[in-house]
Parts: C-alpha cells; sequence; structure tokens
C-alpha cells in the first residue's frame, strides 16, 4: 500500500507546532584562527554551556544587522555587514521553539572582545570546540567551521 505524504517517514518532524526563532550567530575567527566561545551566564537558559556569540534577530532587524548591535552590546566590539561571511546554518527542534540559526565568520572587528553581561569567553582552535559543553543546535556547526577553517 503506498504512503500518503503525511505519513511518510519523519513527515510529523516537518511541520511544526513550535514558533520559530532568528538567531543569528558569529564565529569571530583570531589572527592565529582560534574561534571565540561565550559561556551563557548563571540565570539564563543553558547556563554554563558555551556558545558561539551573537542573539535573537529583533522584528525587522536583518541577521547581519542583529549580530553587528550584539557584537557590540554583549562584547564591546564594532563590525560591519561586510565584514560577516555567511557559513551555514543550525535548524533545531527544541522542546519550546524552533531555532533557525545562520552562523556567520567574521575575521575583521574592532575593539578587543570584553564579557560585558557576565560571560565567561575563551578562544579556541577548531579542534578543541568538541571539548566545550554546547547547546544541542550548535555541536552540528562544529564540523563545518572545523572543515573551513
Amino acid at each position: 500500500m503506498p504512503t500518503t505524504a503525511p505519513e511518510a517517514a519523519g513527515a510529523g518532524e516537518i511541520s511544526s507546532p513550535r514558533p520559530l526563532l532568528l538567531v543569528a550567530a558569529v564565529a569571530l575567527i583570531d589572527a592565529d584562527g582560534r574561534v571565540l566561545l561565550a559561556q551563557r551566564p548563571e540565570g539564563k537558559s543553558m547556563a554554563g554551556l558555551w556558545e558561539f556569540p551573537g542573539g535573537k534577530v529583533e522584528p525587522g532587524e536583518t541577521p547581519e544587522a542583529a549580530l553587528i548591535r550584539e557584537l557590540h552590546e554583549e562584547l564591546g566590539i564594532d563590525t560591519h555587514a561586510s565584514c560577516l561571511a555567511p557559513l551555514t546554518f543550525a535548524s533545531h527542534a527544541y522542546e519550546r521553539f524552533h531555532l533557525l540559526m545562520p552562523l556567520f565568520a567574521c575575521r575583521r572587528w574592532q575593539g578587543t572582545p570584553q564579557p560585558r553581561e557576565g560571560q565567561q569567553l575563551a578562544w579556541a582552535r577548531a579542534s578543541e570546540l568538541r571539548r566545550y559543553p554546547m547547546p544541542p543546535a550548535d555541536v552540528p556547526l562544529i564540523p563545518i567551521l572545523r572543515d573551513w577553517l
């Protein structure tokens, strides 16, 4: 008996009753080829896990504009949209929302990243990224970033 589209394997996973959350993230890459990670501070969901810097894209905002804003707010650095190169993206179903997260690469910015929101920062080589516990959406980005670097 033929399978109808809604009954096809995985079809139930395609449409989600969860709201879609658009978050932009960036792999800041220093002159030594290391990537900056930020540890989520206490009091936030997934506290203690390491992630690529970034944040929610506000209504009417592009992912690039969100990153420029978030990098200034969270790390005290400035960059330009022309310095943000789209690299890959994550699509992950969390319990309460579905996350769509474009990951950009950035090698040029002004200033020195400083933790402005109580987070810890770490510079890691691509080969070391798996040593840092990360949110589930971030983990599949590691091999792509490692291969790219």
